[in-house]
């Protein structure tokens, strides 16, 4: 799986735009370029204003930006520095292999430093000396255990890719000049037409993409049903969350011929999907309040819609699926609480990642679950009491597996007892 980040465009910027004859390409249906394309058509704003691009790339890491709404380097001072579950320390967790291409890294004095200048080497893509890494736009960096993991000039993407060395996960970041971020001093002539400052950018990261994706596709890696996800990370007409954002999906396995999906998106979406294929719980991270969707809502990894709309169907592992069957109230006189055996068993064909919680919803009122390990401060609802679901040592439900627990109530009024239950794949706790 590759992901391509392409910062900062809105849809109305790139659809149509002489500047990005590539990009449109892969999104026009009949044409040779888009025969293994889909893109989104609702893609959404992470939340209401997140803004500017390190928030957002945090997120697409995390499922969040913590609050924190800077482009500043990652310091200790500048409080972006975070020690919370995200997506790469997932996959060092489960032994998935990743690497984190950034162009231009090699330039600065670590990948948690900006580098940008003037007397560089020689740019393949636009033939000057100027160059520019910004770390706000390598998510990895922002977290303490990743930051300098895994990083690889961008060189060295190239020779993985032709040694078939990659990671089972690339992030690719371009320098700002090719993600369309910012314009060359000097504008930038691209298919006989020179172009400066917006537009000079945009047709930057044109012909970066028009030159890397071919390569990209060419190699095994690629054609073995790999994935190439080209990412922005918000959009320059606003950061209200019903601002669009474009996102476009290559792969053997999409729905291809510049599929449109109006299946609504975002951030979280990338990541559930990535969870998904590699069978891993969702990121849990709390979002700030004032962070709402366009619903109103928040985008959580586990309540949002996968990118499974973009490929053929049973290309994304289906959801798991969980039944969750409640026996009989035994009343203990000796204590007064009463207990319930329950089953929860994986009704689905793939597995339940671990750690798996029993989520007990609109409890009778006066009644209290007395051995819960929380109440829910993430998932809506909020304050329904939960217990963790035990798993065996390789920490998945496997099909058909069923495992039990017991509930141990306190109720005072000796009424009936009565809830809806939730079994939830996430970490941290719900």
């Amino acid at each position: 799986n590759f992901t391509q980040p392409d910062p900062t465009n809105s849809p109305q910027q790139i659809l149509g735009n002489t500047a990005a004859p590539y990009i449109n390409s892969l999104i026009t249906p009949g044409h040779p370029n888009a025969a293994q394309v889909s893109y989104a058509t609702a893609y959404f704003n992470a939340g209401k204003g997140v803004h500017p691009s390190e928030p957002n790339y945090v997120w697409a890491e995390a499922g969040t930006d913590f609050g924190i709404h800077t482009d500043a380097e990652p310091r200790s001072a500048n409080h972006n520095i975070f020690d919370a579950p995200h997506l790469t320390a997932q996959f060092n967790a489960a032994g998935i292999s990743w690497k984190n291409y950034q162009e231009d890294v090699q330039l600065g004095l670590s990948p948690t430093n900006n580098a940008s200048g003037t007397n560089g080497p020689v740019n393949r893509y636009y033939g000057t000396t100027q160059y520019n890494y910004a770390v706000k736009h390598n998510p990895m960096a922002f977290f303490s255990d990743t930051a300098v993991q895994n990083v690889y000039p961008l060189a060295q993407f190239f020779d993985d890719l032709n040694n078939d060395t990659l990671g089972q996960y690339n992030w690719i970041t371009p320098n700002q000049f090719n993600d369309a971020h910012s314009s060359l001093s000097g504008g930038f002539t691209y298919r006989g037409i020179h172009y400066t400052g917006d537009q000079a950018a945009i047709a930057q990261g044109d012909n970066f993409l028009a030159t890397v994706i071919p390569q990209i596709m060419a190699s095994p890696a690629y054609q073995d049903n790999g994935a190439i996800i080209i990412w922005w990370d918000e959009t320059e007409r606003g950061d209200a969350a019903d601002r669009r954002i474009p996102e476009i999906v290559i792969s053997p396995l999409a729905k291809g011929n510049g599929y449109a999906s109006s299946v609504p998106l975002n951030h979280s979406s990338d990541i559930k999907t990535m969870e998904e294929i590699f069978e891993l719980p969702f990121i849990n991270n709390p979002i700030p309040v004032s962070e709402t969707n366009v619903f109103g809502g928040y985008n959580n990894v586990a309540t949002v819609n996968d990118l499974s709309d973009l490929f053929v169907p049973g290309a994304i592992p289906a959801p798991p699926s969980v039944s969750v069957n409640g026996g009989g109230f035994v009343h203990d006189r000796q204590t007064g609480h009463v207990s319930q055996v329950v089953q929860i068993a994986n009704t689905g064909t793939t597995p339940v990642p671990a750690p798996l919680w029993l989520v007990l919803d609109n409890l009778s009122p006066n009644v209290a679950l007395f051995n819960a390990d929380g109440t829910t401060a993430v998932l809506a609802p909020l304050g329904s009491p939960y217990i963790s679901v035990g798993v065996g040592g390789d920490d998945v439900l496997r099909p058909r597996e069923i495992k039990s627990v017991i509930l141990e109530f306190h109720d005072p009024s000796g009424d009936s007892i009565a809830y809806n239950s939730r079994v939830l794949a996430v970490t941290p706790a719900p």
